[in-house]
């Protein structure tokens, strides 16, 4: 046994592109096309990610203001809000309230503005962002 048929394939592509030095220096032009390419894609990729990371870092750190919630209710996903307990909003859209409930590890939820009203403190005019 021996390597002569990959010997063949080298040789056959050196001739069609002109020669051992050509192909060599085909192979490093695109060695470094993908290099740069990759690094570019990789930069790009982490920028992305930091950007939507402190994204949603802001909205977590603008929910300040703390609603108590006075009495029990369920919304329409099932989620159980529980008297005594506090939640804080993080953004607020027609009837739609993103909430994170103080000690919860399952944050955030969405909830409806009218359930908020009917069993917290919360007011429409406040704490949206």
């Amino acid at each position: 046994m021996s390597n002569l048929g990959g010997y063949q394939i080298l040789t056959t592509i050196a001739k069609k592109v002109g020669g051992p030095g050509k192909l060599v220096l085909l192979i490093a032009t695109g060695g470094a096309i993908l290099f740069e390419g990759g690094k570019y894609a990789f930069k790009k990729g982490k920028k992305f990610v930091v950007k939507a990371k402190s994204k949603s870092n802001k909205i977590y750190k603008n929910s300040q203001i703390k609603y108590l919630i006075k009495k029990d209710g369920k919304s329409n996903e099932g989620l159980e809000l529980k008297a005594g307990n506090y939640f804080s909003v993080l953004e607020s859209d027609g009837d739609a309230v993103l909430i994170e409930l103080i000690g919860n590890e399952n944050n955030p939820y969405f909830v409806s503005k009218k359930l908020l009203k009917q069993i917290s403190d919360y007011k429409e005019s406040s704490g949206t962002i």
